[in-house]
């Protein structure tokens, strides 16, 4: 069940996310920064600023995401997470979260929205949104982000309309 996400979801989400990382990014990322992960600062955080909504499975967390205005200078909305737990990959629960958080977007005014992609989960990461409907445009492009070591990142738009 999709539902809006509150501070109570926070450990979940947390766990959502930590070992969405520590499974997507395997291939890319160092082991020692994987392990290094906090479920603690990811807890406080999500706590702080909840996600949008949550993928609620029998109260277990499996996924979540996370839209609102964009951060970046010219653009309208941004999706700015979407993490579903290894063991639902396949099961449509992403699509599910996007499809949400693009409705969302639109309830906002947003009539546009970006999404930024580590260029090494363009695969899975790419495919899940592509599946949802569009989110294409010509990329921008980030060589540097502290939480991906220094990885290429790559800014999709335009879906919601």
């Amino acid at each position: 069940m999709i539902r809006p996400g509150t501070a109570d979801d926070a450990e979940g989400v947390a766990r959502v996310q930590v070992e969405t990382w520590q499974s997507a990014y395997a291939h890319a990322l160092p082991s020692e920064q994987l392990e290094a992960l906090s479920l603690e600062e990811a807890f406080e955080r999500h706590r702080r600023w909840p996600p949008t909504f949550v993928a609620d499975d029998g109260g277990q967390i499996v996924g979540f995401v996370s839209v609102g205005s964009s951060r970046d200078p010219g653009t309208d909305g941004e999706l700015f997470a979407i993490y579903v737990h290894p063991e639902q990959w396949g099961t449509g629960v992403g699509r599910e979260l996007i499809e949400a958080g693009e409705e969302e977007l639109r309830r906002l005014g947003h009539r546009e929205a970006i999404l930024w992609v580590l260029d090494d989960n363009r695969g899975r990461g790419v495919s899940t949104r592509s599946q949802a409907g569009q989110w294409t445009a010509p990329p921008a492009r980030s060589a540097s982000s502290a939480s991906t070591s220094q990885k290429s990142v790559t800014r999709s738009g335009s879906r919601p309309r």
